[in-house]
C-alpha cells in the first residue's frame, strides 16, 4: 500500500516544476494564472502517461503493471478534465493557437473514449452487454488497430506543444520554455528509446514447440538465446513473433507456465483476433521477449511461511499458477483451484499429479468443471485457508472479478487477494 501511494503520489508532483516556474516569471493576472495551470498539468499529465504506457520494467517490480496501467488510464481522465477547464476558462489571440488547442482537447477525448471501451476493463468487463458488443466491433477494430489509435497521444502531444509555443504570454518567458521542452523532450525520448532501440537488448529465442491443448488453448515452448535470469514464478513477459508473416508484430502478453529459465512454455488462450492465429507460428520462428514482468514471487515472499497460499485458475489463467506450485509446493502449504469447461481442457492433470505426489500433504489439488461456487469453495478449503491465506486469481476478466466478488463475500480482505487479468 505504501508503495502505491508513493507512485500515485508522484503524478501530483510531477507537473509542479512547471507549474511553479511559471508562476515565478509570468506576470498575468492571478485568475488566468490559474486556468493555465491546468493546462501544463494537463500537458504534464499526458507526458507522464505516455512514459507509464512503456511499462518500465523496474516500476512493474515495484507496484506492478496493474497499478502502472490504472494510473495510466486515470491520468487520461483527469488531465481531459483539466484540459477542459483550461479551454473554457482561457483565451488566446492567435487562431492557430486555439485551433492547436481544440484539436488536442477532442483528439485526446476521442482517444480516451476509445481506450475506455477497447483497450480497459473498467467498464467493458462489468457488463455482459458491452463485452458483447465490444467483441462485435472488434471485426473492425482489430487489436493492432486499437493500439495504432491509441498511439494518437504523440499526435495530440505535438498539437499542444505547439500551441503554447504560439502562446506570447507564455512564450516570452525563457526559463519556462526551456524546461516545458525538456519535459517533453524526455517524455517522448524515453518513449522512442523503449520502442525502438531497447528491444534490440530483449531475450531472444526461437519456438520450439507450438501444440494444441483442448479445444482453444496452446502450450508454445521457447528456446532462449540466454538464460532468463530474473525470470520469478508467476512471471509473464510479452512476445513478438518476428519470423511469422501470420501474427502482428505486436507485444503481447504470455505467462510461464513453469520455472525452467533456458525453455519458456507458455499456456495460451487463443480467444482474441492475435491468438487465433498462433496455430500458424511454426518451430524455428524467432521471438523477441520484453519482461519478465510480474509480483506474486515477491508478494509471497512478503508474507510468513506458514501462510497457506490459494491458487485460484480459470483455464489457461492457471500458467502461472502452475510455476508458483512448482517452485513452492514443497515448502508451503497450497490449494490450487482449476476451474476449466470441459474435463479434456484438464490438459495438466498429470504434472499436478506430479507435484502432489512430490509435496505429500502440502499441496492440495482441486479441478471443477465450471466456475467454483461458495459452496465450493466452503468445501474445499480448510478454514485456515480462508481466514489467513493469499489469495492468487487468474482467468479471464469477468471470471476474476466474480470470483474477487465472491471471496469478498466469505470474509477474504482485499489486501489478501491478488490477481492476473487475462486481458489480450
Amino acid at each position: 500500500m505504501l508503495r502505491k501511494l508513493l507512485f500515485w503520489s508522484f503524478a501530483v508532483v510531477f507537473p509542479l516544476p512547471l507549474v511553479l516556474t511559471y508562476d515565478f516569471v509570468a506576470t498575468a493576472p492571478g485568475p488566468l494564472k490559474f486556468y493555465i495551470f491546468l493546462g501544463l498539468i494537463a500537458y504534464a499529465w499526458w507526458l507522464l502517461s505516455i512514459v507509464l504506457s512503456v511499462r518500465p520494467s523496474w516500476l512493474d517490480r515495484f507496484v506492478g503493471l496493474p497499478a502502472i496501467y490504472g494510473l495510466h488510464g486515470m491520468l487520461g481522465v483527469l488531465a481531459i478534465i483539466a484540459a477542459y477547464v483550461h479551454r473554457d476558462y482561457s483565451y488566446s489571440p492567435s487562431p492557430l493557437a486555439r485551433d492547436l488547442g481544440d484539436w488536442g482537447f477532442y483528439g485526446a477525448l476521442t482517444v480516451l473514449f476509445f481506450s475506455g471501451f477497447f483497450m480497459s476493463g473498467w467498464l467493458v468487463d462489468r457488463s455482459r452487454l458491452i463485452l458483447k458488443t465490444k467483441g462485435f466491433l472488434e471485426i473492425v477494430f482489430r487489436h493492432q488497430l486499437s493500439v495504432w489509435i491509441h498511439r494518437l497521444n504523440l499526435a495530440i502531444v505535438a498539437m499542444i506543444w505547439l500551441h503554447t509555443h504560439l502562446l506570447v504570454r507564455v512564450n516570452q518567458h525563457f526559463a519556462f520554455m526551456m524546461l516545458f521542452d525538456l519535459y517533453t523532450v524526455a517524455a517522448l525520448g524515453i518513449y522512442a528509446w523503449k520502442k525502438w532501440i531497447a528491444p534490440d537488448t530483449y531475450l531472444r529465442g526461437t519456438v520450439i514447440s507450438n501444440d494444441a491443448l483442448g479445444g482453444s488453448t496452446r502450450s508454445m515452448s521457447v528456446g532462449l538465446d540466454s538464460e532468463a535470469a530474473t525470470l520469478q514464478p508467476g512471471d509473464f513477459f510479452f512476445l513478438r513473433f518476428e519470423g511469422s508473416s501470420s501474427v502482428s508484430k505486436e507485444w503481447h502478453p504470455f505467462s510461464v507456465t513453469d520455472d525452467n529459465r533456458e525453455t519458456l512454455t507458455f499456456t495460451i488462450r487463443q480467444h482474441g483476433d492475435f491468438t487465433r492465429r498462433l496455430d500458424n507460428v511454426e518451430a524455428g520462428t524467432r521471438v523477441r521477449l520484453e519482461g519478465p514482468f510480474g509480483r506474486f514471487e515477491s508478494i509471497i515472499q512478503g508474507r510468513a511461511r506458514e501462510a497457506p497460499l490459494v491458487l485460484v485458475g480459470m483455464g489457461a489463467g492457471v500458467a502461472p499458477l502452475l510455476s508458483l506450485a512448482a517452485a513452492h509446493h514443497t515448502t508451503r502449504e497450497i490449494h490450487l483451484l482449476w476451474a476449466v469447461r470441459s474435463p479434456e481442457d484438464a490438459y495438466y492433470r498429470d504434472v499436478l499429479k506430479e507435484y502432489e505426489s512430490a509435496a505429500g500433504s502440502r499441496l492440495q489439488v482441486t479441478v471443477s468443471v465450471g466456475r467454483f461456487r461458495r459452496e465450493d469453495i466452503a468445501n474445499t478449503l480448510p478454514a485456515e485457508a480462508i481466514t489467513k491465506g493469499t489469495f492468487f486469481i487468474v482467468g479471464p476478466n469477468p471470471a476474476v472479478l466474480a470470483n474477487q466478488r465472491l471471496l469478498r463475500r466469505m470474509g477474504v480482505s482485499a489486501r489478501r487477494i491478488h490477481q492476473e487479468r487475462l486481458t489480450m
